[in-house]
């Protein structure tokens, strides 16, 4: 027990700077999403109007979750829990491979090995360490409701939603962290599965029911698989059920001692899906650094082109339903008409140009970890190996970068293609051929520049160029999705680029934005292969 504790502190102090930044950044949002929601919608029709036309929506349940009344504390729990859960779980998820697979992978696991504590006892100091944090996100987003006026009970049931969540995913990423072979399989195992519980959830929520008032949803059974599905059945501002979170710390509980088990008969180093040994030499096309980087790069590049053929699936699959929910109710479809001209067609067109913004956002997330893939190979030795060959720093960023720029084009192609055949399938007008292709790849520009400060970042700041890409990224989407509710200054909110990207189909296409866009990324690119060819190497 000595040994766990001596583990957990050190652990601790690790993340002394890392771990706050992120507890405080995420309470910090969930205060202002609430204090933005108590302006914005401080009278109860202007509340009572934004959740009529949510509940009847499956775009805005797909991306936001379940209305659940028009109080205060309802509209602010339904506007951002769903995206403060997925940043929870990357927060655990993260954390755990951090002090586990990649701790065996850099030699730090088989120091502590050689030292007289159980084989299980950093994984079971991480799982504290993970479960600790979460309590503490729990609390300071209790904390940060509380300054915003929000009800004391709900407050600290919506808190221990966020939290049960993270600790989910605390207990479901060790298990990642046993399965996979190296730190980078797992981060991006456990980091599907956060999103894939994000859009389990969506879907479910998608296909619920509403209520006669249209001021409350019944979620489908789909999002009863979701562990966020599980968080937001809690529902804190309305009966405060805090049934679904005890059941899922139950099972949270039971996984945890699940993979402490598995970890007590798992060999240091090993994995239960073991790396395959590659060939003795390489075929043609690895002979290039382009080349080599796709290699690297191509089971991670199929993971994304899946989870935005899933967004583009759904995005087309669902433009039937919201036909029949607008069709069926000649109230809510008056409604729809002042704030949406056009009708049900024109509705149709917001939802997917809503899910194609998000296939936006994973296109620069696929780019963005092209890049930070320098950084692996540069801090575990390898990449010192390969510039010993005639191959200079900035040809071997500058073919990343081109895989990186692929990368996003691909990911956008497959999330238009995927909506069109959705639409299609489904019986539903998507407009001219390549409408929704093109209305994908509109959001490329804005991806892109993601990937330049991501190279730029590797090129002057390395050990922190991790941070910076997601954090980028991060900022980005939190501009884009919550500035205009926070009434932010314009100025702040410009700074993501997504605020630039041509919203098609709802949007005509915005030629300056987009060529603008790329300028600076395409400068960004320049700029970053100029300064690591002048900065050494770094652990």
């Amino acid at each position: 027990m000595s040994g766990v504790v001596a583990l957990l502190l050190a652990q601790a102090r690790r993340e002394r700077v890392l771990l706050p930044v992120w507890i405080l950044g995420i309470a910090f949002l969930g205060f202002i999403i609430a204090n933005a929601v108590a302006t914005e919608f401080g009278d109860q029709a202007s509340r009572a109007a934004i959740i009529t036309v949510a509940a009847a929506s499956p775009a805005f349940l797909f991306i936001r979750g379940l209305p659940d009344g028009t109080g205060i504390g309802a509209v602010v729990f339904f506007q951002g829990y769903s995206f403060i859960a997925v940043l929870a779980g990357l927060m655990s998820t993260f954390l755990v491979v951090r002090h586990t697979r990649t701790d065996e992978e850099l030699g730090r696991a088989e120091l502590i090995g050689s030292t007289p504590v159980r084989r299980t006892a950093p994984l079971t100091a991480t799982l504290v360490l993970g479960t600790i944090a979460n309590l503490m996100l729990a609390l300071c987003m209790a904390v940060g409701f509380l300054a915003a006026g929000l009800p004391v009970a709900g407050a600290f049931t919506a808190g221990a939603a966020v939290g049960a969540v993270g600790v989910f995913f605390v207990a479901i990423s060790a298990v990642a962290a046993q399965i996979m072979p190296s730190g980078r399989a797992a981060n991006g195992a456990a980091a599907a599965l956060v999103g894939a519980a994000y859009f389990t959830r969506g879907i479910g929520d998608a296909f619920g029911t509403p209520s006669a008032d249209l001021t409350q949803v019944s979620s489908g059974w789909f999002s009863w698989l979701s562990p966020i599905g599980w968080g937001q059945q809690s529902r804190p501002f309305s009966v405060a059920d805090p049934i679904p979170l005890l059941v899922l710390t139950v099972f949270s509980v039971v996984l945890g001692v699940a993979v402490v088990a598995l970890r007590s008969r798992r060999y240091l180093g090993e994995s239960l899906l073991a790396d395959r040994a590659g060939r003795d030499r390489a075929a043609v096309g690895g002979l290039s650094l382009l080349g080599l980087a796709l290699r690297q790069q191509r089971f991670i590049l199929l993971g994304w082109c899946v989870f935005a053929s899933l967004l583009g699936s759904i995005a087309g699959g669902l433009g039937p339903v919201v036909t029949k929910v607008i069709g069926g109710n000649q109230s809510l479809r008056e409604l729809i008409l002042r704030l949406v001209p056009g009708g049900s067609g024109e509705l149709i067109d917001v939802f997917t140009t809503a899910l194609l913004g998000l296939g936006g956002v994973i296109a620069a997330a696929a780019g963005i970890q092209v890049v930070l893939r320098l950084r692996a190979e540069e801090a575990e030795g390898r990449a010192e190996l390969l510039l010993a060959t005639p191959h200079s720093p900035s040809r071997w960023l500058a073919a990343n970068l081109v895989l990186a720029t692929a990368s996003a084009v691909i990911v956008a192609v497959v999330a238009g293609s995927a909506a069109t055949v959705g639409l299609a399938l489904s019986g539903v007008e998507s407009g001219p051929p390549g409408l929704l292709v093109g209305a994908a790849l509109a959001h490329v520009p804005a991806a892109v520049v993601f990937v330049a400060v991501t190279a730029v970042a590797f090129a002057t700041v390395p050990r922190v160029s991790i941070a910076v890409g997601w954090g980028f990224l991060a900022v980005g989407l939190v501009l884009g999705q919550f500035g205009e509710l926070m009434r932010l200054p314009v100025w702040l909110q410009d700074l993501s680029p997504f605020r630039h990207s041509s919203a098609m189909p709802v949007e005509a296409f915005n030629p300056v934005a987009s060529f603008t866009m790329t300028g600076v990324a395409l400068a960004g690119a320049a700029l970053a292969c100029y300064l690591l060819r002048h900065r050494d190497l770094t652990a």
